[in-house]
């Protein structure tokens, strides 16, 4: 996934990150995990399994 974002947000989402000693990747898919529970957003896999289990 490429995304774009302006230059000062990404170096302070970079610093704020190397202040915690974390690696940016792993907070945006943290981030992305949360959004997504949050939004209640179910996986393609996690549908056809309901549709399953309804069949």
């Amino acid at each position: 996934m490429h995304t774009s974002i302006a230059d000062n947000l990404k170096k302070q989402f970079h610093a704020a990150c190397a202040l915690q000693s974390l690696n940016m990747s792993q907070v945006v898919v943290e981030m992305i995990e949360q959004w997504l529970k949050a939004n209640e957003v179910r996986s393609p896999s996690e549908l056809q399994q309901k549709e399953t289990a309804i069949n």
